[in-house]
């Protein structure tokens, strides 16, 4: 029973963050506003097609009996961290942000964008915690959850600078406050993954503890 109800949750999960999209993706096409060097380069967009490819491999794994790697347990978390911060940032600072001016007055599909925001990041993160037959990692593991944000924030930087188009305002140096705020928001990010991912896996790590109990 364990086994078929992670699976399942993890298959849901998986498809629906790449069904949303890919539903996104077919609808600004439709609309004539897919600008594809554009949308992929939102760390949401970025997060929720890693983290339902995660997530697929990880039900795969789970549905033939292998033993989930540790690589494949600190992508898990890096990408529950992700997601989290991804619903957390966008309903405190870009939910009411204007549209592109390009864009007219087009809406965005609203229920992949929920799933994006909202309920993937709420079911990834509670299923990482329950999950708790996968491998025990240990607490510094959750330092790794920077590798990602960081990674995906250097390949900004580096577009912005070439191209002057910047996925988020907050990540801009050019903008109101220069540099000192764009570097105040990148650090206080950075210190925001590695609290998630430090909360969520000590949380996972006790939850652990009391079921042996």
């Amino acid at each position: 029973m364990y086994k078929l109800a992670f699976v399942v949750v993890r298959l849901a999960v998986g498809i629906s963050l790449l069904g949303s999209v890919a539903w996104q993706v077919t609808d600004r096409i439709a609309n004539g506003l897919f600008r594809p060097y554009e949308y992929f380069a939102y760390f949401s967009i970025v997060s929720a097609i890693v983290a339902g490819l995660v997530l697929l491999v990880s039900a795969f794994y789970l549905a033939t009996d292998r033993a989930e790697t540790k690589f494949l347990n600190i992508a898990r978390l890096s990408l529950a961290a992700a997601m989290v911060i991804v619903g957390v940032v966008y309903h405190a600072l870009l939910a009411d942000a204007a549209n592109d001016v390009r864009d007219g007055d087009y809406a965005w599909p609203v229920l992949p964008n929920e799933i994006i925001h909202t309920y993937a990041p709420i079911l990834i993160a509670l299923e990482y915690l329950i999950a708790l037959r996968s491998p025990v990692l240990r607490l510094r593991a959750a330092l790794w959850v920077t590798v990602f944000p960081l990674a995906w924030l250097g390949f900004s930087v580096i577009r912005g600078i070439a191209t002057n188009w910047w996925p988020y305002w907050f990540i801009n140096p050019n903008g109101e406050g220069g540099i000192g705020s764009m570097l105040v928001y990148v650090a206080g990010i950075t210190a925001f993954f590695i609290a998630v991912g430090y909360l969520l896996h000590a949380v996972r790590l006790q939850l652990g503890k009391l079921v042996k109990l």
